[in-house]
C-alpha cells in the first residue's frame, strides 16, 4: 500500500524593497541616471568647515581630545598630530591662515629641544620649553571658557523677547487733586518772598478794605480759564496790601466764588471763578 503524501504549496512572500529615489526633478520627470555627457568640474563644490578657531583652539583640542595634562604636554605625538591635520588641509585645499604654520614651527622647534640633549647649565636658566606653550594654552581655556558662559545668558532677541502692547482707547483722566490748606500758605509765603525784593522805605498810609480787594479780585479772573495764584498780587503794595489781597481770596473761598485748581502735589495753583 502506497502512501501519498501531499505537500501544500506556499506563495513565496517576498520582502519589500524601497524604489530608487531620482536624485532631481526635470519638467515633472524624474531623473535617477545622470546624463553620460555631463560634464562636472572638481571644483564645482566645496565645503569649508570653520571647526576651529585658530591654532591654539586646533592644539587644544588635540590634548582634551586624548586626554592628556595640559601641563605636561608629551609635544612629540602632539606636534605628529597637529602637522598631519595641517597637511588634511591643505590636501582638501582649504584657505589655511599662517597662524597655523607659526603654531606647527613653534611645536616643531619645542620638539627639537626636548629631544636634544642640553647641557644642565643652561637647562636649569633656560626652564622647560613648554612653559610658554602651556601659559598660553590656558589663557586662552580661561577666555573660551568666559565667552561660552557669556553665550549661554539669556540674550533679547534669541532666548528673550520684549512683548509690546499698544493702547488704542482713551487714555483715562486722573481728577486733580485737591488743594490744601498748607499749599495755599506755601504759595502765599512764595509771594511774600518775592515782595521782600521789591520794598521800599516810602512811608504812605493806604486805607485798603477786603471787600473792595474781593471785587479787584473778582474782576481779575473769570470762570473759563485759570489764573496763576501769583498773579493776583500786586508786589508794588507792600506786605500790607498782599495781606488784605489773600484775606479777600480766602473770603472768596469761603463763600465758594473761587475754585482753585493744582495739577499734581507741589505744582503751581491756578484759581477761576466759579460757575
Amino acid at each position: 500500500m502506497t502512501e501519498n503524501t501531499e505537500h501544500n504549496e506556499q506563495p513565496d512572500l517576498q520582502a519589500p524593497r524601497q524604489e530608487e529615489m531620482p536624485f532631481a526633478i526635470v519638467r515633472g520627470e524624474a531623473v535617477t541616471e545622470l546624463p553620460k555627457d555631463l560634464y562636472i568640474p572638481p571644483d564645482a563644490l566645496e565645503v569649508i568647515l570653520d571647526a576651529f578657531e585658530g591654532p591654539l583652539d586646533l592644539l587644544l583640542y588635540l590634548i582634551r581630545k586624548q586626554n592628556l595634562d595640559i601641563l605636561d604636554i608629551p609635544v612629540a605625538q602632539i606636534t605628529d598630530q597637529y602637522v598631519s591635520y595641517i597637511n588634511l588641509m591643505q590636501e582638501m585645499r582649504l584657505e589655511l591662515a599662517a597662524e597655523y604654520l607659526v603654531m606647527a614651527a613653534m611645536l616643531a622647534e619645542i620638539k627639537s629641544r626636548m629631544l636634544l640633549p642640553r647641557p644642565e647649565k643652561e637647562e636649569e636658566e633656560g626652564g622647560d620649553p613648554r612653559a610658554e606653550l602651556v601659559r598660553r594654552l590656558q589663557e586662552y581655556e580661561r577666555y573660551r571658557k568666559a565667552a561660552e558662559d557669556i553665550n549661554e545668558l539669556p540674550r533679547v532677541g534669541r532666548d528673550l523677547y520684549v512683548a509690546v502692547a499698544e493702547f488704542h482707547g482713551e487714555r483715562p483722566k486722573a481728577p486733580p487733586p485737591d488743594v490744601r490748606f498748607d499749599d495755599l500758605v506755601a504759595a502765599f509765603k512764595r509771594v511774600l518772598d518775592r515782595a521782600e525784593l521789591n520794598k521800599h522805605h516810602h512811608i504812605t498810609r493806604e486805607l485798603l478794605s477786603v471787600r473792595e480787594r474781593m471785587t479787584m479780585v473778582l474782576e481779575v479772573v473769570n470762570s473759563e480759564t485759570f489764573t496763576p495764584f501769583e498773579k493776583l498780587f500786586n508786589l508794588k503794595e507792600g506786605r500790607m496790601g498782599l495781606v488784605v489781597t489773600f484775606m479777600a481770596i480766602l473770603e472768596l473761598i469761603k463763600e465758594s466764588l473761587l475754585v482753585l485748581q493744582q495739577a499734581e502735589p507741589y505744582a503751581p495753583i491756578h484759581v477761576k471763578a466759579a460757575a
